[in-house]
């Protein structure tokens, strides 16, 4: 398009009147006053976090469930109420949050701790120092006053896949070295498994009260979708059926509010580049090939080499076999792949931890299944629409060279 054609576009964009009151309200980042069909799971929290007030230690806490659960969401709720009466009482209470899925935050120990120091007013350089004296000038900083600090590390999981879980004890051992400090740990994370998986010690001080988020269903997902779309959208602007049908495809993918509401808002704006003032199923429909396409790329881009040549494993695997692949297949073809392109092949037990995370993330299903006296296995499946498959497999080639 020209310069002064892109000129008219935009000038004929801006006298459009959009459907949309305000896309706000279907970001994963707003959040909401009301929070719907989470009201147990708010006051159980609550409950666990209240004696906080009384200037008294609440138990650590583990939160799990997966993605778009309303985790966050309802511990960022909690947080601020928590904040007010605490600011309200002039009670000495600070609560961290941290998502630790983010790089610069939480992928070494030090880059944490640092992080920690800095929301207490402590400057600490990124790089540089001993991670021994940055816990101590994190301890130097906290021994000022008497208080209490809860350190709410959201995404738990990849803090612990990037560094480890001894962080995680030192961060629960920390009270008892420092005088009239009392610090607990609320841990959220989408992987149900995490837990089983850390040192006994640090398991028995961090799930000291665990929490299950399930997922919504279709009708608790309908009520929340009308709650927004009344608040994002012009009245008379979404069709008939559509937001029963988008709760339905998100309750089919476990049940993910945040799902279902990117759902809503991309088919919201695949209507208006067409010039259409109603949104309807045709636009959902598309809404989702669009948004799944997206979705799986981004995924198998950002993964390691080691997870980018066990799905592409996969991918041939299921080109020779269209109806039942197994990890032992799997394995054979994993190792193949690693002499050609010069990378040290895992263990087949990691190669099944792998697959049991490339299915937490949506790329696969995997259905464990028992072979009697030969021991279980893994019927494997890609759960990638079929028209995304040679892109991904062209991401593969090239990433890992082959």
């Amino acid at each position: 398009m020209k310069k002064r054609g892109l000129s008219i576009f935009f000038e004929n964009f801006l006298k459009k009147e959009s459907i949309f009151k305000s896309k706000d309200y279907l970001q994963s980042n707003y959040f909401p006053e009301t929070i719907l069909h989470r009201e147990e799971e708010i006051e159980h929290i609550a409950g666990i976090l209240a004696p906080t007030l009384r200037m008294e230690k609440p138990s650590n806490l583990f939160i799990y469930g997966k993605t778009g659960t309303g985790k966050t969401l309802v511990i960022k709720h909690i947080k601020d109420h928590l904040m007010r009466i605490a600011k309200e009482k002039e009670l000495n209470i600070n609560i961290i949050y941290l998502n630790c899925k983010l790089k610069r935050t939480a992928d070494t120990e030090y880059r944490l701790i640092a992080q920690i120091a800095r929301e207490f007013g402590k400057e600490i350089p990124s790089t540089g120092l001993p991670t021994d004296e940055v816990y101590r000038l994190f301890i130097d900083c906290l021994k000022k006053k008497k208080q209490i600090v809860i350190l709410i590390l959201d995404e738990v999981d990849q803090l612990v896949k990037k560094i480890g879980d001894e962080v995680l004890y030192n961060l629960t051992r920390l009270s008892t070295e420092i005088k009239n400090v009392e610090i607990s740990l609320v841990g959220i994370s989408n992987n149900m498994l995490f837990v089983d998986n850390l040192d006994p010690r640090v398991k028995s001080s961090l799930s000291e009260e665990e929490i299950l988020f399930n997922p919504y269903n279709a009708l608790q997902l309908q009520d929340i979708l009308r709650q927004r779309a009344k608040q994002a959208f012009k009245k008379e602007v979404i069709g008939e059926g559509l937001i029963e049908k988008c709760a339905a495809f998100a309750a089919r993918d476990h049940g993910d509010a945040r799902r279902a509401l990117e759902l809503l808002r991309v088919a919201a704006e695949l209507a208006e580049r067409k010039n259409e003032i109603k949104v309807v199923i045709e636009h959902l429909d598309l809404a989702e090939e669009k948004i799944e396409r997206d979705k799986i790329v981004d995924i198998v881009k950002s993964q390691p080499k080691q997870f980018q040549l066990a799905l592409y494993s996969i991918l041939l695997a299921s080109s020779k076999n269209e109806t039942q692949i197994f990890t032992g297949e799997i394995y054979e073809l994993y190792k193949k792949y690693c002499s050609k392109i010069g990378l040290r092949p895992l263990t087949q037990r990691r190669i099944s931890d792998i697959i049991a995370e490339l299915e937490i993330l949506g790329v696969i299903n995997a259905k464990v299944i028992s072979k009697g006296r030969y021991g279980r296995t893994r019927e494997i499946s890609l759960a990638i629409p079929f028209s995304t498959k040679p892109e991904i497999e062209s991401i593969l080639k090239e990433g890992l060279g082959v």
